[in-house]
């Protein structure tokens, strides 16, 4: 069968789109058919899809499914950003990749305004991923037993089932949650480098298999109870943490405030009150914040992080007030930062490439340092949009700098 006739039938539906690697063995070529008769049949042109530098040997199957190209997105990059963490020390530039005009220019400004004042101070508060499979009990009280005897045996489901999955993924603690005769056990897991998504989820099917061997009488209905909680708005992980829980803080001297921001603090501190605060307790909002979703967005695209978790990564409080000084003390708290540097999208070529401007390509030594170092630098940056889009709507020059950069 020639080229036009492969792509004849593909257009037809003679052969499915997943089934055209078996025609050709080569996967460039099989992302080259599909474009192709997906153009024949729509009667488009995809020549901008189809121009990339991505090895489709390399992603698909890892990455994508029935590719047929890649989409592009802008990327600019914003800083230096002079960060004092536990981790991250130094300055950095970040990549931020967007369509929206303004954003980069606005972290920027944030990032200039935090490292003359001497930089961002990050603090990771705890570092854990989770997954919360379903057990069907006979009733309230056998799901209790059965939640006491896992939560007693922590060390032992380890070794018998977690340590026979992954190395690099521990069992650190459960949080049971009994409704009517429905047992969910929320797992914790340590993860190093990796976000861990697929490294829990595939522990916990292990420990399933332990739990029902020994209480035959439990039914397994599901590995994810919705309690994890994935890529939902939810108060679980807003009040508990999932991945990365960081918090990035900074005080600004009110001189920097005036020239660099044009405003107050006072003005930067009431906007914050009124607007992330009431405002956001007015919506019934889990983000009491301007725009974490925005540079989180930018971050996760650029460095191939899982983009549903923006979902979680939006949520969190930015604080700010005046400091008996007369200085200006802001600071971000992110209790969901689901981030990794290895694994996943971080393979990618690109987004690899992405991660290394920041110098946290790959695996830290020791394990889990790089994925940390990522996460204080994530956090610094999103202070820097905040800081940064309060100042601009405390001095009234938000919708001024759309009409001149957002156009």
């Amino acid at each position: 069968m020639n080229l036009e006739e492969l792509i004849e039938k593909v257009a037809s539906g003679e052969i499915k789109l997943h089934q055209v690697e078996k025609y050709t063995g080569s996967k460039r070529l099989a992302t080259e058919i599909r474009r192709k008769a997906l153009e024949k049949k729509l009667g488009i042109s995809l020549k901008n899809i189809g121009h990339y530098s991505i090895d489709p040997e390399e992603v698909i199957g890892k990455n994508i499914e029935n590719m047929i190209g890649v989409v592009q997105i802008p990327m600019g990059v914003a800083g230096p950003l002079k960060i004092n963490g536990e981790y991250a020390k130094g300055e950095f530039y970040i990549p931020l990749a967007t369509t929206e005009g303004a954003l980069v220019a606005s972290v920027n400004r944030g990032c200039s305004a935090l490292t003359a004042a001497g930089g961002v101070k990050t603090t990771i508060i705890d570092d854990k991923m989770t997954r919360a499979p379903l057990l069907k009990c006979p009733d309230a009280r056998r799901a209790r037993e059965v939640a006491q005897w896992v939560e007693e045996n922590l060390e032992y489901l380890q070794e018998k089932a977690v340590s026979k999955v992954t190395r690099h993924g521990k069992l650190r603690g459960v949080k049971p949650y009994i409704v009517g005769n429905n047992l969910y056990l929320r797992f914790e897991f340590e993860t190093g480098d990796a976000m861990g998504m697929n490294m829990v989820t595939i522990a916990s099917e292990e420990i399933m298999k332990v739990i029902e061997e020994h209480f035959p009488d439990i039914k397994y209905l599901a590995l994810s109870g919705n309690l994890c909680v994935d890529k939902k708005p939810n108060a679980m992980n807003f009040i508990n943490g999932r991945g990365k829980t960081v918090i990035a803080e900074a005080i600004i001297p009110r001189e920097i405030v005036e020239k660099k921001l044009k405003t107050t603090p006072e003005l930067i501190a009431e906007v914050n009150y009124r607007k992330n605060l009431v405002g956001s307790a007015q919506a019934g909002s889990y983000g009491f914040n301007a725009h974490f979703g925005n540079i989180v967005g930018a971050i996760f695209l650029a460095t191939g992080q899982d983009e549903a978790q923006i979902t979680e990564g939006s949520h969190g409080i930015t604080l700010a007030e005046v400091t008996p000084e007369g200085d200006l003390y802001i600071s971000i708290t992110m209790p969901s930062l689901e981030i990794g540097t290895v694994g996943g999208g971080t393979r990618v070529p690109t987004q690899r490439e992405a991660l290394s401007i920041m110098g946290v390509a790959g695996g830290g030594e020791p394990a889990g340092t790089n994925a940390k170092k990522f996460a204080e630098i994530v956090a610094g940056v999103v202070l820097a949009g905040e800081l940064s889009l309060l100042a601009a709507i405390a001095a009234k020059h938000l919708a001024k700098a759309h009409k001149e950069l957002g156009r």
